[in-house]
């Protein structure tokens, strides 16, 4: 409709300012009621159309019986003043990080947070995204699901949406990104260089974006070095798995001298895989932890910052919200770089040094069996328990 209730005939509606100004109506009724959290630019050019089609607010409508003063359909004209963030695990890190960017950008324009956890859960975050549509101005999706076609409606009723952690599939809307495929390849790379030449590698399951695109870096590097592919050299499970999965590579024939971890819980169980198994295995993970440099292990993370993540996350759903670069703008992509940091000095990032003629690198323990699992060989060696002879 080109007018608006509450317009007399002939006179522009609230719709067609939101039009020509490229905001929501939701963002002219707050200009309208000098609403404080409006962008200077967004503020200016919704009085700009106003100016330009003659606009005449309606007054305001009482409250309706009910409902506490001035709130009900007046309070959703304004906003709620909340923003709302979905995650797929609230006890992970990298997601409380993501979540407390969203908040560190959007809190300076007065805005609260509320957040869901889908728990890595497609179905359970499309109930999420439908129960915060109607009770926020915007909305921060971590997909979880291989789709996310549901987030067109929501888009579709005027909620802005933004997707951090990976890409929409099925939708298009803004998002932001860490280079996982780049930052993947560059520890690749940088394990190579020391030496390694059969390297494990620990991720989530194959429909976790970030995931896939860890291991296709992490393959690229292997292919351009003129390495094999090795699928038993591979791990996709959930990170609960990752000591499990870090201890059936440890225990192949020819284990890998070091190991690719996909996020810091990976890192973790790894670790405590290695440490449990007495090797000498190198660690590279991606995402930096608290006591990472405590562990005794060489170890280098490719630290992205999902912090960051979050905050450009904020921006651009403020951006969408306030019509700041104009609601016809084509979706954006924005890619948060990552970078390394080494924990452990020397040549302990190398791989063991061959093992002499006639060896095979274990340690014999007292009852003349193998110390451990057997995944030491092939030059790997143990270190003996306390009091053991090496």
């Amino acid at each position: 409709m080109p007018h608006g209730s509450g317009q007399g005939a002939g006179r522009p509606g609230l719709m067609a300012v939101a039009e020509r100004a490229a905001v929501s109506p939701m963002t002219v009724t707050r200009v309208l009621r000098d609403d404080p959290r409006v962008l200077p630019g967004t503020r200016e050019r919704v009085l700009a159309a106003v100016a330009e089609l003659a606009y005449l607010s309606a007054p305001e409508p009482p409250a309706a019986a009910g409902e506490d003063g001035p709130a009900g359909s007046a309070a959703a004209d304004r906003g709620t003043g909340l923003v709302g963030v979905v995650v797929t695990d609230v006890t992970d890190p990298f997601a409380s990080r993501l979540a407390s960017g969203v908040d560190a950008a959007v809190r300076r324009h007065g805005l609260r947070l509320l957040i869901g956890d889908s728990r890595r859960d497609g179905e359970r975050e499309r109930g999420l995204v439908a129960d915060l549509a109607g009770r926020v101005d915007g909305i921060v999706v971590m997909p979880a699901g291989p789709r996310q076609e549901h987030l067109s409606a929501v888009a579709g009723r005027g909620v802005p949406v933004v997707c951090a952690g990976g890409p929409p599939a099925g939708f298009e809307a803004d998002h932001v990104v860490i280079d996982d495929y780049g930052g993947a390849k560059e520890a690749t790379e940088r394990l190579l260089a020391l030496g390694h030449r059969r390297i494990g590698f620990l991720g989530p399951r194959p429909d976790v974006w970030s995931g896939a695109e860890r291991l296709r870096g992490h393959r690229t590097a292997l292919r351009s070095a003129g390495l094999p592919l090795s699928e038993e050299l591979v791990r996709r499970e959930g990170a609960g798995a990752a000591e499990r999965a870090a201890t059936q590579l440890l225990a192949l024939p020819e284990p890998p001298s070091a190991l690719f971890c996909c996020g810091e819980r990976y890192t973790i169980g790894a670790f405590r895989a290695v440490r449990a198994v007495g090797a000498r295995t190198v660690l590279a993970g991606f995402d930096d932890f608290e006591l990472a440099d405590t562990l005794g292990l060489p170890l280098t993370v490719q630290i992205c910052d999902s912090g960051e993540l979050g905050r450009q996350a904020g921006r651009l759903l403020l951006d969408r919200m306030g019509g700041a670069s104009g609601r016809r703008q084509p979706p954006r992509r924005m890619v948060v770089p990552t970078r390394a940091v080494r924990y452990g000095e020397g040549d302990g990032h190398r791989p063991p040094a061959p093992a002499p003629a006639g060896a095979d690198g274990a340690v014999e323990d007292g009852a003349g069996g193998r110390n451990g699992t057997g995944a030491a060989g092939k030059g790997q060696r143990r270190d003996a328990a306390p009091g053991r002879t090496r």
